[in-house]
């Protein structure tokens, strides 16, 4: 019966990993070969070059950094923020099932029309929604995207991940034991004790996969960075994703931004195998 059971399996098994590892493989056969669309008779073996080549781009630098600023500052306004609103919707109040599926909505908004949403009618600075908020305090309009593009795509990002971290935490805090908290608070626990010494260790496993899975698909972020800034002023927004389609796109260099995926799934891999542990370990507890 196993061996029937296999047999069965096989072709799903066989088309998995053939889609898994053929973009894999060409990626890996490019980035080692001179392959320049604007010379397309080149193909000569070159080893490691693209790799030296990619990692010595003076956006390189700036690249990393604004990824690590990008990943760890949307990871934190999603946390914080999503554990004090699911703490706050979580209490039962009239329109409490309206409330929760607004809150989660923005999740379901694709990337780009978010970034769209954000560029014309909450940033613009003649137009939007932020201009006329300084306007009736009489202050002079902020151009976002200008003046502070990594910024602001840190708040795009962040409304739209923020309602994933909600609905995780407000998921788990529906099975927190209430008899816990109603004898904390007869025992006289103030508000800060009962969250600092029950609810915050009840959300660790919760917390951990969400930085867990935000951790992974935020390393990739590239459609509100090419909508809204286009990775300047300069480099002041480009990250790893949009450096890499800088690459191949308006370098026209396949090899150099194939090397550049490469480091990127090695990064997004050491990055989950790092989470995997930690999530593990938030699960023997």
């Amino acid at each position: 019966m196993r061996s029937i059971a296999r047999l069965l399996l096989a072709p799903a098994v066989g088309s998995l990993f053939l889609w898994m590892i053929v973009p894999l493989a060409m990626t890996l056969y490019f980035s080692v070969i001179r392959y320049n669309l604007m010379e397309p008779g080149e193909h000569a073996f070159i080893g490691l070059e693209n790799f030296r080549f990619f990692v010595t781009d003076p956006s390189f630098g700036t690249a990393i950094v604004n990824t690590l600023l990008l990943l760890g500052s949307v990871i934190v306004i999603t946390v914080v923020l999503g554990v004090l609103i699911a703490l706050l919707v979580n209490e039962p109040f009239p329109g409490q099932g309206v409330v929760r599926v607004l809150l989660i909505s923005p999740f379901f908004v694709m990337p780009t029309v978010n970034a769209l949403l954000w560029k014309h009618m909450m940033m613009n600075p003649i137009y939007g929604v932020l201009a006329q908020v300084w306007r009736a305090f009489g202050l002079t309009p902020i151009d976002w995207l200008s003046d502070w593009p990594l910024l602001s795509v840190i708040i795009m990002v962040a409304w739209q991940w923020l309602p994933f971290a909600i609905l995780i935490f407000i998921t788990s805090l529906q099975g927190m034991n209430r008899e816990q908290l109603e004898a904390a608070r007869m025992d006289g626990a103030t508000w800060f004790q009962q969250f600092r010494f029950l609810v915050l260790p009840h959300l660790g496993r919760s917390i951990a996969v969400v930085v867990m899975i935000e951790m992974i698909f935020l390393l990739s972020v590239f459609a509100e960075i090419s909508t809204t800034t286009g990775g300047g002023p300069g480099d002041a927004s480009t990250n790893i994703a949009y450096l890499i389609f800088k690459q191949a796109l308006l370098g026209f260099d396949v090899g150099v931004a194939s090397a550049g995926a490469l480091f990127a799934v090695v990064l997004a891999n050491i990055a989950a195998a790092f989470l995997i542990r930690l999530v593990g370990k938030n699960m023997e507890r």
